[in-house]
């Protein structure tokens, strides 16, 4: 159950930097509890100054619980890192350690990025706890990236979202204490929030249904931002038909791949799409990691979800779905500035791909 919640102020971050700053504010200000589920966490000078926080909250009383995806621990941390952060005070686990043979266990990771404080306040988008999703640590160019900051009721949502998966593990978990207080209301928000999350244990393909439902119902424009195009038939479908019916499709691709081989599969979508009218574009200064969808000056949706079946299918993953609230304009101011240093895409630069680009893809 996802519901509805209104009188919560949503503030859109455009870069990773920019959530990083609030975040450092927020943190400080945490006086109950600080829960952060993340895939990512990396050694460095963002997690360095989060940790700090942590460690000075956890010692003054608040109750601090950090969870990370178990693929970390292949090339970013140590196997007891669990344990180092506990001798802070912090509690610490691990999602679902990689064993080191494949099977349908390594396929279900924990790829959310959620932080609430003190149940009133919550980040989620695609900015993961390492140096360079803020710019300190160039890898593929310029990363650009995305967030937001839910302040009111609607954060109680991504509190449920942790516990349910601190306690996957646990024969008891207590909720009460962390959902009893309710959140004070920020009453000059308007509009409509719906926190979700989706599980890969379930036949409900939520983060799919979420951006079909966009592409369904627009009826001027869907803008998109993804860094994987890695689609099923049904997505290819949705995002063809809405550009055959004249809504103006645009996808905002990384210039610069962290990843080649899903690079040239993301290729092998172009020439259908670009055929179909759907607007392709390349941003050029560097990779885009965030997962943004709007749509008709009135929706948007920013999360986890990427376009491609580890997200769709494989992955637990989260969003925030914003409906007639004021940040989605800034959504779009953002996409449109983005799409000022992207290269736009044509069919015939499509069907000049090299056969080692279409063999890969």
């Amino acid at each position: 159950c996802h519901p509805v919640f209104h009188q919560t102020a949503v503030t859109y971050f455009p870069l990773g930097e920019d959530k990083f700053e609030e975040m450092l504010r927020q943190l400080e200000g945490a006086g109950h509890f600080i829960f952060m589920e993340y895939f990512i966490v990396d050694e460095g000078v963002m997690w360095g100054r989060i940790l700090e926080i942590l460690a000075r909250k956890a010692a003054a009383g608040v109750d601090v619980r950090v969870m990370y995806d178990g693929a970390c621990e292949f090339a970013l941390l140590p196997h007891d890192y669990p344990k180092r952060l506990r001798a802070l005070g912090i509690k610490c686990k691990m999602f679902a350690p990689v064993t080191p043979f494949v099977s349908t266990h390594y396929n279900y990771r924990d790829h959310r990025k959620i932080l609430v404080i003190d149940g009133h306040t919550a980040f989620n988008g695609g900015v993961n706890l390492s140096d360079e999703y803020i710019n300190q640590k160039p890898k593929f160019g310029h990363w650009k990236d995305t967030a937001v900051m839910l302040k009111g009721p609607a954060a109680q949502s991504f509190t449920l979202m942790f516990l349910q998966m601190w306690g996957i593990d646990e024969l008891q978990m207590e909720y009460a204490p962390f959902l009893s207080c309710p959140p004070h209301p920020v009453k000059e928000a308007k509009g409509y929030v719906i926190p979700y999350g989706d599980c890969p244990l379930d036949n409900d393909k939520l983060g799919e249904r979420v951006y079909m439902d966009l592409l369904n119902r627009s009826q001027e424009y869907v803008h998109i931002m993804t860094p994987y195009l890695i689609l099923d038939g049904e997505t290819e479908t949705a995002l063809k038909f809405a550009a055959e019916r004249g809504v103006e499709v645009i996808l905002l691709l990384p210039g610069i791949p962290d990843k080649r081989i899903p690079y040239a599969l993301a290729k092998t979508h172009y020439p259908s799409l670009l055929e179909s009218g759907v607007k392709i574009y390349e941003y050029t200064p560097g990779f885009v990691h965030a997962k943004v969808f709007v749509s008709d000056d009135d929706t948007a949706t920013v999360g986890t979800i990427n376009l491609d079946y580890r997200s769709l299918y494989l992955h637990f993953e989260c969003g925030v779905f914003i409906y007639n609230n004021s940040e989605i304009d800034r959504i779009e101011r953002d996409f449109q500035q983005t799409l000022k240093h992207c290269h736009k895409v044509t069919l015939m630069e499509v069907k000049k791909r090299t056969m080692l680009t279409k063999l890969v893809g």
